[in-house]
């Protein structure tokens, strides 16, 4: 069963470019199509840039779009009224990627937590803060951190506050946007446990936003490739890693280090293209490693290789 249905979704930017400040359109991204399985952790992967966060912010009603479909729970996002949209709030969470940033530093522990429920639900003080301290218990802290202000945890415990702030109103979706990158190395396993936990505990849905090709391999169900606003390869994790197809996933999966064995030959080469002026036909081919004529003025066919795994690639279009 799907959660959340993305279909054929652009979204660009209008940007400032040069002295005189003509407008730029820049595009973030281009024809996206997903479906999102209830209970599922899928992850978005890809280098920065590459229209990750622009697409959950999409997803979270965050970013206007130009074109395309966004549906939570059979009902288009962008079609709702007022009160749908509050609990489609409700339902939906994220958490951010910096935890020093994502807390007000001006605000105890306790406002932070209670001021979702205080906005959104007519609980009593009593049943707001047994809320509060059961999610807490389910990130690993306790009542005693309630009374402190963010400046004065590590950055594993506020990611932790973080986490408790997106459980206390009971969401069905959370986006998880580069959940660790900002925590040291010892850390990070440990949110990583607890985003898993979390899932299975209560079987909330996550969209994980990383570059960190090991996270996804530990925590993901199925990923999704981009590069430059388009997903190019989706798969079952399994699938993905032992079996990757498009050039990008390969060059992305070779970058990753390997004490046991030389790295590969097909490293990225060159950056990012602007997304202000996208390449034509694939957008890959001016860095990819097969390149082929056709790839330069034609846009490759989504490919299915089998039921759960596909592949936007002209290697693979005229195969069965």
């Amino acid at each position: 069963m799907s959660l959340i249905n993305v279909k054929n979704l652009y979204v660009e930017y209008l940007a400032d470019k040069g002295i005189l400040g003509k407008k730029t359109s820049v595009h973030a991204v281009n024809g996206v199509t997903l479906e999102i399985k209830q209970g599922e952790i899928i992850a978005v992967a890809g280098e920065s840039g590459c229209g990750k966060s622009t697409l959950a912010k999409a997803i979270m009603k965050l970013e206007k779009i130009k074109h395309g479909e966004i549906s939570f729970d059979g009902k288009n996002i962008h079609s709702m009224n007022k009160k749908e949209l509050k609990e489609f709030r409700k339902k939906v969470q994220m958490i951010f990627q910096n935890p020093y940033s994502s807390l007000d530093p001006k605000m105890k522990i306790i406002d932070t937590l209670k001021e979702p429920l205080v906005i959104n639900t007519k609980l009593s003080n009593q049943e707001i803060t047994q809320i509060i301290q059961e999610k807490l218990e389910m990130v690993g802290l306790d009542k005693s951190c309630l009374e402190l202000y963010p400046h004065e945890f590590s950055g594993g415990q506020r990611q932790r506050i973080a986490i408790a702030r997106a459980l206390v109103l009971n969401p069905d979706f959370i986006i998880a946007d580069e959940p660790v990158s900002a925590l040291d190395v010892s850390i990070q396993a440990q949110i990583i446990n607890l985003i898993k936990e979390l899932k299975e505990k209560c079987n909330i849905t996550f969209l994980l936003i990383t570059h960190d090709m090991s996270v996804i391999k530990y925590l993901a169900d199925r990923v999704a490739v981009m590069y430059l606003g388009e997903i190019v390869e989706l798969g079952n994790t399994l699938s993905i890693f032992n079996n990757p197809k498009h050039p990008y996933t390969k060059a992305l999966l070779n970058a990753v280090p390997n004490f046991n064995k030389k790295l590969q030959a097909n490293m990225l080469k060159g950056e990012l293209p602007s997304p202000e002026n996208l390449p034509s036909g694939c957008k890959f081919h001016t860095r990819c490693p097969n390149f082929m004529p056709i790839c330069e003025c034609n846009i490759p066919p989504v490919t299915a290789l089998t039921e759960r795994h596909n592949v936007k690639c002209f290697l693979y279009s005229n195969k069965e």
